[in-house]
């Protein structure tokens, strides 16, 4: 209520120039806010930032928002990390993706993923001579990525499953390396007889040359599956979400800076994907006990 002794009119007029202030101070924050990014950490730290670099220089000019990245030390850590309000984005496998969602209660959204990810493989690898299908890893040593990894644990585990091999008590013996480069190197190395990891990872080191592959070659390759996306949580504003989605969607091959984004990526493009594309994946993992 007005001071008695205050002319109504100064009293609105203060309380305009309130309300005035209080939008600027608001304008002020949303200038200075930051959209705090990550992703599963399935290859070496180095690497990951190195990925994200023009990517984030990207988004931080399309969305007129700072882009930091923030590295996590594990899965686990991107999904708690999301939920938690202490990330805005997180590159997620399809697995982590299904955890993320199943831990929030649905709250959790798939913007975009590459278009590769509509029909993502993994790759079964050895060096040994005496491994040709799944059913000679019987009695052998295998590892796998991450636990919470699709391409390099869940989805191998049920393709393993499915040729009516237990990893957990048909083989000799697994492991669990952390990410996909760290398994062919277990694999090179004779620590194990063979592994399981995601086909662009594999690739991509066959590209650069860092893998013999008279030495260490793939035996089987999985079926297509649905894999990783940009995920968001559901309270973001739909115009941060909307903007994201176009800032992806908007990436174009034929720009030399677009087409570094993209190849750093390992995609052609970026498409929209939705919740119920990883309901195949929420399958495999409730079937392979990996999901309560």
């Amino acid at each position: 209520m007005p001071n008695a002794n205050m002319p109504r009119r100064r009293f609105h007029s203060l309380i305009s120039a309130a309300l005035l202030s209080c939008g600027l101070i608001c304008n002020l924050s949303m200038a200075q806010q930051v959209l705090r990014v990550s992703a599963i950490p399935d290859e070496a730290p180095t690497e990951l930032q190195r990925k994200f670099k023009p990517l984030g220089a990207y988004l931080e000019k399309k969305l007129g928002v700072k882009v930091e990245f923030i590295p996590v030390t594990d899965y686990a850590a991107s999904v708690e990390g999301l939920i938690n309000h202490k990330l805005d984005m997180v590159w997620f496998g399809g697995f982590t993706f299904v955890q993320a969602n199943v831990r929030s209660r649905g709250q959790i959204v798939p913007l975009v993923q590459r278009e590769e990810d509509e029909k993502f493989q993994s790759v079964f690898i050895t060096s040994k001579g005496d491994i040709n299908k799944l059913e000679d890893l019987k009695g052998k040593t295998f590892s796998f990525g991450s636990e919470s990894s699709t391409s390099g644990h869940l989805m191998p585990r049920s393709y393993l499953l499915a040729a009516k091999i237990n990893p957990d008590t048909d083989l000799k013996r697994i492991a669990f390396s952390g990410a996909h480069d760290a398994t062919v190197a277990a694999v090179a190395g004779g620590k194990v007889d063979a592994g399981a990891l995601n086909i662009s990872v594999w690739e991509k080191l066959i590209a650069q040359n860092k893998i013999d592959t008279k030495q260490v070659h793939v035996f089987y390759t999985t079926p297509g599956y649905f894999d990783y996306n940009w995920s968001v949580r559901a309270d973001m504003p739909s115009e941060m979400q909307k903007k994201i989605t176009e800032a992806f969607l908007t990436l174009n091959p034929a720009s030399p800076q677009d087409k570094e984004i993209l190849e750093l990526q390992r995609t052609k493009r970026f498409i929209p994907t939705k919740t119920e594309n990883y309901k195949a994946i929420e399958a495999a993992a409730h079937n392979a006990g990996l999901l309560k």
